[in-house]
């Protein structure tokens, strides 16, 4: 089953999805999409998201290589997040149908994290309109996909499409 779950800055997409990891019924691999430098406030919230995973979920820390990570990642896949993947690559470039045949291909569940960032403030820069067209047209795609698709509002969940 492919899950999407969208959802604003701190609306609580990651903690849904871990739970809805914590459910499943095979060892879960949580892929993390993110790669820390010297940014501060972005290590301290993967610290946050580190200290409240189970020990036992293994990690693969992924950055740009989503795909490839999906290949070799086993059991349940919790897949945080696709703005930060989309982020990290050249132009916002990404192969979306690539993306979405390694999820319909992975042998287990996966739980994908994205942001809605359509709902948001008008960026002021066109780096910023460009990187929320392409989220969007990815989020898209995947929501295509999937069997079901959440939206995270402070903290709650409204099904988008499938069963909740």
């Amino acid at each position: 089953m492919l899950t999407l779950i969208l959802g604003g800055a701190r609306s609580g997409k990651s903690g849904v999805a871990e739970s809805l990891a914590r459910d499943a019924s095979s060892p879960v691999t949580y892929v993390a999409t993110g790669v820390v430098g010297d940014d501060e406030d972005f290590a301290a919230r993967v610290a946050t998201h580190r200290a409240r995973r189970p020990a036992e979920w293994a990690t693969i820390e992924c950055g740009a290589q989503l795909v490839d990570a999906l290949g070799r990642a086993p059991g349940t896949v919790l897949v945080d997040s696709l703005g930060t993947w989309l982020a990290g690559q050249r132009d916002f470039a990404v192969d979306a149908d690539a993306l979405c045949d390694a999820l319909e291909a992975h042998n287990g569940d996966a739980i994908v994290v994205s942001d809605e960032v359509g709902l948001g403030v008008h960026p002021e820069t066109e780096v910023g309109r460009a990187f929320r067209d392409a989220l969007g047209r990815l989020n898209q795609a995947v929501a295509a996909r999937a069997d079901a698709v959440w939206l995270v509002v402070a903290g709650c969940v409204v099904v988008v499409k499938g069963e909740g």
